[in-house]
């Protein structure tokens, strides 16, 4: 049996850490994405088997699995008692098996029938799924109702899920095998910006523009955040490129109820144009009298 190197596909050490391994797969996600590789079949196939080995290394128990067995991961349950059943009565002889023997082992129980008749059971396949969503849906906890296996299921999502996020729904995979459990659902969800605000985390990041006369004699001006809108008072003497921080006003975190980041707003002073022949005037003399003409 061929054996996928989970870790090389990741492109990390097999001591990662669960940090080191969520780094890994969103940089690689974001590469092979479907939406930035259309009809590229390779790229496709490349952020399917990335899923697949986020999905087992972000898991500690799967990792342990596999760090055992490799791809036979899934059926070392039925590996260990497949072990123990070859194992010999006598107290002189006794068989050791390592990884390198389990698929032997694991191949001689198919279509078989064990101990009393019975046909080995085996849990199903893990599936993979894709979910679009704007940025607006994951500001508020959702419900979305999906088709799997020809089944309706509900969900609920909570707020703050971030792009290339990866989430669980146990038992939803493909059924398992003669009585063996189901395999699980893993959705990763794609978000789509189409606001005037950037996204890091919890935080959010937008400009406002700010008149020059607000900027020089101090005033206020209306932001957007979010959520709506709010005024703020500009300084006398505000100068571009100058930053304000909103709190509690950011994106909500993941899970986390009434617990939000902050927003970054950035101030744009805005030039007038189309002066008047008064207002050129006025100007031509503040500057004269700036300069001590």
């Amino acid at each position: 049996m061929d054996h996928t190197d989970f870790y090389k596909l990741l492109d990390i050490e097999k001591s990662a850490s669960t940090a080191d391994i969520k780094k890994a797969y969103r940089k690689l996600a974001r590469k092979y994405h479907p939406d930035l590789n259309p009809n590229n079949k390779e790229a496709e196939k490349k952020f399917k088997e990335i899923n697949e080995a986020n999905a087992v290394l972000s898991d500690p128990e799967k990792r342990k699995k596999y760090d055992e067995h490799g791809n036979d991961w899934k059926h070392a349950e039925e590996f260990e008692q497949a072990r123990k059943q070859h194992k010999q009565p006598s107290r002189n002889t006794s068989q050791q098996y390592n990884g390198d023997d389990f698929s032997d082992i694991f191949g001689s129980m198919f279509g078989s029938s064990q101990g009393h008749g019975q046909s080995a059971n085996f849990r199903g396949q893990d599936l993979n799924a894709e979910l679009k969503l704007k940025l607006n849906d994951v500001y508020k906890t959702q419900q979305q109702t999906l088709t799997v296996n020809g089944k309706n299921i509900r969900l609920t999502f909570p707020a703050g899920i971030e792009n290339g996020q990866i989430i669980k729904v146990a038992g939803h995979g493909s059924p398992g095998a003669n009585g063996g459990p189901n395999g699980d659902l893993y959705i990763t969800f794609s978000i789509e910006n189409e606001t005037k605000f950037k996204r890091d985390g919890k935080n959010l990041y937008t400009d406002a523009e700010v008149d020059l006369y607000a900027a020089i004699l101090g005033g206020e001006v209306q932001v957007d955040t979010f959520d709506g809108k709010v005024k703020l008072k500009v300084a006398p003497g505000t100068q571009p490129g100058t930053k304000v921080k909103l709190k509690g006003k950011g994106f909500p975190v993941y899970k986390k109820d009434n617990e939000y980041g902050d927003l970054y707003i950035t101030y744009r002073v805005k030039l007038p144009t189309d002066l008047t022949e008064k207002e050129r005037e006025l100007f031509t003399e503040l500057k004269e009298l700036k300069n001590g003409k």
